[in-house]
């Protein structure tokens, strides 16, 4: 058989009636006067995700949206293969382009912007033929017999570049795509140049230097005290957390939700404080993880990352490749100062863009095009 075989997101209507039946079950419970989300997922929000998921969500519609991409398994080793969008361009010329989602996320998250990165508006645009895979252990995806890392990861999306014929690609990621990147430059012999919307892998000499990196390690420490519980737990016992996770569709919709809200760029909407996403987006994001059953196993890169040693780069080693930084201000951890990202990174372009958070590509998907263009156009 051909290690490449198109593919057909299911709408596996006997797991969507079973979250159903939880999510109209559920029972609700008591929260603090004015909690906002200063306790986690807010209940009027949860409240109105689930009568919007009961009453109005049409899953086989969502993924009849998706399935107007052209998906594929592609088995990159024995016994394990990857989904993968591979949408080519029409443009002479074109370059090819892995995207990397990350967690809580998924493909969705580059569900707007796919057919626009391989056919540009304009005629002298950059185009892409554009792979945008899941996972490994996420969605379509297979899944690992044990935890693995994104080093490991990154190895993986090495040969499934290989397997689809590409000798030399750019790269972009973003949260665990952008660890993947940083393996990936340091790692592989085919990719041309990485393009980051998030702070990963970094150097193992982040002391600071200058008023500004001192105030960014400041921040960067009250973020982790605030905002990482999640990783340390998915990073320790990740099983124990999919006992109750596997059963709960609203537990899966509560603890994505508040990663969407915590690190999503929510100022400016009348004082609103919510994900700034559609019911629709975050309900199919949701839908993704629960009708594959992969809620468990993909949480198990977190366990895998400190397996592997965390998010240093070996000591006496730096990503050589070119690498474009796109600085997000309202990311779950901004990046630091050029200076500070450039003792681990070769950096060419360095773009601080004027809004926008940790889902770059949801969010402000008009930046995040624009730099990903003028940074291929730039090599």
């Amino acid at each position: 058989m051909s290690p490449v075989q198109s593919f057909t997101i299911p709408v596996e209507a006997d797991e969507a009636a079973w979250i159903r039946d939880r999510v109209a079950a559920y029972r609700f419970f008591e929260e603090p006067v004015d909690a906002g989300w200063r306790y986690g997922a807010n209940r009027d929000y949860m409240k109105r995700l689930r009568a919007y998921w009961l009453d109005t969500f049409d899953w086989p519609a969502a993924v009849a949206r998706l399935n107007r991409h052209p998906h594929f398994r592609v088995e990159v080793e024995d016994g394990l293969a990857l989904h993968v969008i591979h949408r080519l361009s029409s443009r002479p010329g074109a370059r090819p382009l892995l995207i990397a989602h990350g967690w809580p996320g998924s493909i969705v998250e580059f569900d707007a912007i796919i057919d626009r990165l391989a056919e540009p508006e304009t005629e002298n645009g950059p185009a892409f033929h554009v792979i945008a895979p899941s996972l490994a252990g996420y969605a379509w995806s297979d899944k690992p017999a044990t935890p693995i890392g994104p080093r490991a990861m990154a190895g993986l999306y090495d040969r499934l570049m290989g397997v689809l014929g590409y000798d030399r690609y750019l790269y972009q990621g973003g949260d665990w795509g952008c660890v993947i990147g940083g393996w990936m430059g340091l790692d592989s012999t085919r990719v041309e140049a990485i393009h980051l919307s998030g702070y990963g892998l970094r150097s193992g000499d982040m002391r600071p230097t200058t008023p500004a990196e001192t105030a960014w390690l400041t921040q960067a420490q009250k973020v982790r005290e605030r905002e990482t519980a999640y990783l340390q737990l998915q990073g320790t016992k990740p099983q124990s957390l999919g006992f109750a996770m596997m059963d709960s569709p609203m537990g899966v919709a509560a603890w994505f939700a508040e990663k969407f809200v915590g690190w999503a760029d929510v100022g400016g909407r009348k004082g609103v404080v919510e994900p700034p996403f559609s019911f629709d987006m975050m309900l199919t994001n949701i839908m993704i993880y629960l009708t594959t059953r992969s809620f468990n196993t993909a949480t198990w890169i977190y366990k895998g990352l400190f397996d592997e040693g965390g998010f240093t780069i070996p000591e006496g080693r730096r990503v050589e490749v070119p690498t474009a930084i796109a600085a997000f201000p309202h990311d779950l951890l901004a990046f630091p100062p050029r200076a500070m990202v450039e003792r681990g990174y070769n950096v060419v372009r360095y773009t601080e863009m004027p809004r926008g958070g940790h889902f770059a590509s949801l969010e402000e998907p008009e930046l995040f095009i624009a730099d990903v263009r003028a940074f291929a156009a730039g090599l």
